[in-house]
């Protein structure tokens, strides 16, 4: 969930990108660990208000404009897990802002520049309540969905006799609300329209970019050798101009599958190699968590962290075809984002 809101197992098969990175010691892996940045607290100039989101902090200046700080923190069914991933924001600021170059030209975005690793600034929106969710394949939550017996997803039918991981005649578009507390629910076109969350019109323009981004994102991810399984994009307003909002095309936001192991996997009913923020889900529930009231989070050890992070290079490189350059080491990564934030809002 972004900040405009406010105006089972690892891999079946692990990919490799490189050469497998040394082992760590115990040492190594416990500064990695207290390297993740999990709260941020600043007083920057001309700051009249933060709100501090799942994953991301938000500054607001001069209710003009946001500094988006994106932490380590992870979230997973909607709850923030109680240790933060070293790269991770690193990992989605820098995903999201090659992706909102790339599509700039479908529709205008919030982003004016990346003043840190993992820290964006932007204008400010006016955001839509709802979240636009694509799905080009019938897998994760819409899987689940749909082989409990429930066969229409947010007033979209879905054919009957489908498998999982199949591939949908045309992207199927499920939106849903935008908890500020719990879960976000689905929520069908023609409920938003009918409770005047978004007016028609917004509405048949939001879905339209929808589409184009997430054409653009698939021909994109194909280049990779990739599948742009599904996705979310936020939109909001500035003035009467509809904006592209918050991050794009990142592992937590959208799926990938491998594409030159996708049909051989759905032949044989295997799972798909996924590039995304699943494996995290499938360790907790395999653990027992889903959520739910009275259901604790399993333990989060240093070495699982560790692998945690390791993946999220992983998927950088994998998803953008750049090799990730870690940002340099700090013992204070506080200062180095606020030394560098107010560097450039002085420009």
């Amino acid at each position: 969930m972004g900040c405009n809101r406010y105006t089972t197992t690892f891999f079946t098969e692990r990919f490799s990108l490189r050469e497998k990175p040394k082992t760590k010691d115990n040492k190594q892996i416990y500064q990695l660990n207290m390297n993740a940045l999990t709260r941020t607290d600043y007083q920057f100039p001309g700051q009249t208000k933060v709100y501090h989101g799942k994953v991301r902090d938000c500054y607001f200046i001069n209710d003009e404009y946001m500094v988006m700080v994106a932490t380590d923190r992870i979230s997973a069914f909607d709850v923030i897990l109680p240790k933060g991933i070293p790269y991770k924001g690193q990992v989605l600021n820098q995903i999201a802002d090659i992706f909102l170059d790339a599509t700039a030209d479908i529709v205008p975005n919030w982003k004016l520049a990346t003043p840190d690793p993992m820290v964006t600034v932007g204008r400010l929106c006016k955001p839509f309540p709802i979240e636009m969710i694509i799905r080009g394949y019938l897998t994760g939550s819409s899987w689940r969905t749909y082989k409990s017996g429930q066969h229409t997803i947010c007033g979209v039918q879905i054919p009957d006799g489908m498998k999982e991981h199949q591939r949908f005649a045309e992207p199927i578009i499920t939106p849903t609300t935008k908890a500020e507390e719990g879960h976000d629910e689905d929520i069908s076109r023609e409920e938003i329209i009918a409770r005047g969350l978004i007016s028609e019109k917004d509405y048949a323009q939001i879905e339209d970019i929808t589409r184009k981004l997430f054409q653009r994102g698939t021909e994109i991810a194909a280049k990779q050798g990739l599948i742009l399984v599904d996705t979310k994009y936020e939109f909001g307003k500035i003035g009467d101009q509809i904006v592209l909002m918050d991050e794009i095309h990142t592992p937590d936001s959208s799926r990938y599958f491998i594409a030159d192991q996708y049909e051989e996997r759905f032949a044989k009913g295997e799972p798909q190699v996924q590039l995304s923020k699943e494996f995290v889900r499938e360790w907790l529930m395999a653990n027992g968590f889903q959520g739910k009231e009275g259901q604790q989070v399993p333990e989060m050890t240093p070495e699982y962290v560790n692998s945690v992070s390791e993946r999220y290079i992983e998927l950088y490189e994998k998803v953008t075809g750049h090799k990730f350059e870690k940002a340099p080491d700090s013992e204070d990564l506080l200062k180095r984002i606020e030394t560098n934030v107010l560097n450039y809002l002085k420009l």
